[in-house]
């Protein structure tokens, strides 16, 4: 038996267990990882499995409840699966199964949450004492044997000790960059045997189970009679594989052992996320990097400086030849100062930022994203085992030209065109079934048919797609089931309002009208006006837009026409008797509900909301910003007369009204008439007038009210609105010219206008 430690995702660990897995030719290979899993690597080697791929390890009771084990083409694991399906030798995992780690933290969790409660029930008793507030601690982080926190990394003392402050840089140039590889894996096993006598990890239940049945394996290995077995595990591992207890103590340790039930399956991976921890605790933080060693294990740095050029250019930065000579020849002078055998990415990193950056981190940023991460994504075959509802969506995917990508993609939509439509609906779908794939953007187009969308796939969508996997087998079905259970089991209009926004664009016939349904029979049975007139803006918004995808809206216009009687029957009487914070809540939503219909162009509509208005701007009883909202909108309709307007509004802002209450109606009047009032020049002397003729006692009570007044509007419109009150105050035209009348000379020429008028003079 031969035991191979390597560093996970390590190129020259990967290149050294091939070679060594060459020369050596086992008859069985056991890996570190899931055997939940050992049944899906009959897909590896296959051309439509391209790794980074990852195996997705779920509860189908409870999918949320997953671990990843990625790969990539330079994982010493993977180099060793490959290996054994191309020599159609047995390959296994070896790892504690996922459904013994699920499970004992699944009890770890339960135990902890009992624990913090009985805790919580002595405290409530007296208060404890430091040292039993750390026992109680302790208790609920772990069992009594709790895993201890090093300050450091193990490996990162022998870091210490060759001088570098980094553990993972000493280990990429002690053993992943290095060219002499002769007796590589007994140095590890003897690096590892020395670290875990000096930093045993003594406490650490969890590694004792996982060594313990890698230990297993290995056992039913031999009684199966294989002779040659290739063992491939972290490199900390070496140790307790290669001096194996009796087997009377692994199985004491293994026994009764709790176990959930567990799937698996491939999915595509990314290289950004090759940096997250995952279910063996590994990340790297330069995969990009990884890959360009693995395929050219001997560049003196001269390919990856060409590799930072050819984007520099492509960025349309000015690199010269020279440029890539001057960077090598630093980084090689970097490497020898630090007595490397040739630069690594710290010094091509170095010589990159110093020549061909000329010292801006920004361009650095721009070369990590691009070639030190990467932005790669792997492929996994149809024919792998997938829930239906994943098949359906790749299906989807497929048809509409929508791949999966591991970066940004931005997507403008033109709703009039078939293929189009199609991928809006089908990512407006997948939005309402919370598998975020999409993202929806401003367009700078001012149509309505027109949709802006920003795509982006990451790995855990493929646990979303699981966990909404029992709503049903396609999207379409799901959505309906997820969306329909959503809504009996909301008791809110206004939620339910905005789930018919939602399915409105998904083109949901089938939950549209049972959502629509149970808005009208919610709306029956509401008498809250306050509740209504916060759906009716919503329901609007789909009788406009709805059109645009050829949608039936008559269903909602009546559902909204009925919804709209109801509200200007019953708001005149919810604006009285209500304070201020209830006003002004109740003005935005009218404010709301004014833009909907003159939206929708309804002729009832309009008729019956005018009714309303002037019923609340007349009644005394209802609260003066509300009054003052109806007066404006009744102005701006053309449904009040000019004197009667004049009467209202100086006999709402007399000196007899007390000031914080002309203030609110005033509040009200000019709610969103940023705009319209420097424009109604009607409406500005109105206002104008009323505030000049405040003494400096009510105006100084007022300035505060005002100030609230006018911060509403937009930083133009309060800065013409200054301008044009400084102007009018001092005298001065809008051209800067200041203005002299000549009296006598005026009164002289009376009688020549008079003349020219038609009048006489006398």
């Amino acid at each position: 038996m031969q035991i191979l430690g390597i560093r996970h995702h390590g190129p020259g660990s990967a290149r050294n267990v091939k070679d060594f897995l060459e020369e050596m030719k086992p008859d069985i290979v056991l890996v570190e990882g899931p055997p939940d899993a050992n049944d899906i690597l009959q897909w590896v080697g296959k051309s439509d499995l391209q790794p980074p791929v990852a195996i997705l390890a779920y509860q189908p009771e409870d999918p949320q409840q997953s671990l990843f084990y990625p790969f990539a083409e330079f994982s010493p694991e993977w180099q060793a699966i490959l290996y054994a399906r191309k020599n159609n030798i047995p390959v296994r995992f070896m790892d504690l199964p996922v459904m013994h780690s699920m499970a004992i933290e699944k009890e770890r969790i339960e135990k902890a949450k009992t624990q913090g409660q009985e805790q919580k029930k002595e405290n409530e008793v007296a208060e404890p004492t430091a040292i039993e507030s750390a026992d109680a601690t302790a208790a609920v982080e772990g069992d009594e044997k709790a895993v201890p926190h090093f300050p450091i990394d193990p490996i990162s003392h022998l870091a210490n000790a060759a001088g570098y402050s980094d553990g993972e840089k000493w280990w990429e140039v002690m053993f992943e960059q290095r060219l002499n590889n002769e007796a590589i894996f007994e140095a590890v096993g003897e690096t590892m045997q020395e670290l875990r006598e000096a930093f045993p990890k003594e406490n650490d239940a969890r590694e004792k189970l996982r060594e313990a049945y890698m230990r297993k394996v290995i056992r039913e290995a031999e009684r199966e009679m294989f002779t040659n077995i290739a063992v491939i595990c972290g490199a900390w591992h070496v140790p307790a594989l290669t001096n194996m207890p009796k087997q009377k103590e692994d199985n004491e340790l293994l026994k009764g052992l709790p176990k959930v039930k567990i799937q698996c399956s491939w999915v595509p991976w990314t290289y950004d996320r090759l940096s997250f921890e995952s279910g063996y605790g590994a990340g790297i933080q330069s995969p990009g990097w990884y890959e360009h060693l693995w395929h050219y294990p001997k560049d003196d740095g001269t390919r990856w400086m060409s590799k930072v050029a050819a984007l520099f250019r492509g960025k349309q930065m000015d690199i010269s030849v020279a440029h890539v000579i001057e960077a090598v020849r630093l980084a090689d002078s970097l490497a020898a100062l630090r007595q490397l055998p040739r630069p690594g990415l710290y010094e091509l990193n170095e010589a990159t930022w110093s020549v061909l950056c000329n010292g801006e981190n920004i361009l650095l940023n721009l070369v990590r994203d691009e070639l030190i991460v990467s932005n790669k994504i792997g492929a996994v075959p149809e024919d792998v085992p997938k829930p239906p509802l994943q098949v359906d969506i790749e299906k989807i995917q497929k048809r509409l030209r929508l791949p999966q990508t591991a970066d940004w993609k931005d997507y403008t939509l033109d709703l009039r065109k078939e293929n189009d439509l199609e991928r809006s609906i089908f990512l407006h779908r997948l939005l309402i079934l919370q598998i975020n794939w999409g993202e929806k953007t401003h367009s700078s187009s001012k149509g309505t048919f027109k949709e802006a969308w920003r795509v982006q796939w990451r790995p855990e969508l493929s646990v979303d797609i699981v966990d909404k996997g029992t709503w049903g087998n396609t999207v379409e079905e799901a959505v309906s089931s997820f969306l329909i259970d959503r809504c009996k089991s909301s008791s809110s209009l206004q939620e339910v309002a905005g789930l018919l926004q939602l399915v409105i664009p998904a083109e949901l016939t089938g939950a549209a009208s049972f959502v629509a349904t149970h808005i009208a029979n919610m709306a029956a049975a509401t008498n809250d006006v306050l509740e209504l007139i916060k759906v009716i803006p919503k329901l609007a918004d789909i009788v406009r837009y709805g059109n645009v995808r050829q949608t039936d809206t008559d269903m909602i216009l009546s559902l909204l026409t009925s919804m709209v009687t109801r509200v200007c029957i019953g708001l005149p009487a919810a604006c009285c008797g209500v304070d201020e914070n209830t006003a002004t809540a109740i003005t935005d939503d009218s404010l709301k509900i004014e833009h909907s219909i003159q939206l929708l162009k309804h002729q009832p509509f309009q008729q019956q909301w005018q009714q309303c208005l002037q019923q609340i701007a007349f009644n005394v009883q209802a609260a003066p910003m509300l009054r003052g909202f109806a007066v404006r909108h009744l102005m701006d309709a053309g449904a009040m007369k000019e004197e009667v307007l004049y009467n209202t509004f100086y006999s709402s802002m007399s000196k007899a009204v007390p000031p914080p209450e002309a203030s609110a109606w005033l509040e009200g009047f000019l709610k969103g008439s940023g705009t319209l009032l420097l424009l109604d020049e009607n409406l500005w002397q109105m206002v104008n007038n009323w505030v000049t003729q405040l003494n400096e006692e009510v105006f100084t009570q007022l300035l505060p009210l005002l100030r609230r007044t006018f911060a509403v509007f937009s930083k133009p419109e309060r800065r013409k609105i200054g301008e044009k009150v400084k102007f009018e105050g001092s005298g001065i035209t809008k051209t800067g010219t200041q203005i002299s009348i000549n009296k006598e000379r005026a009164e002289t020429a009376i009688g020549v206008v008079m003349e020219l008028m038609g009048y006489s003079s006398n």
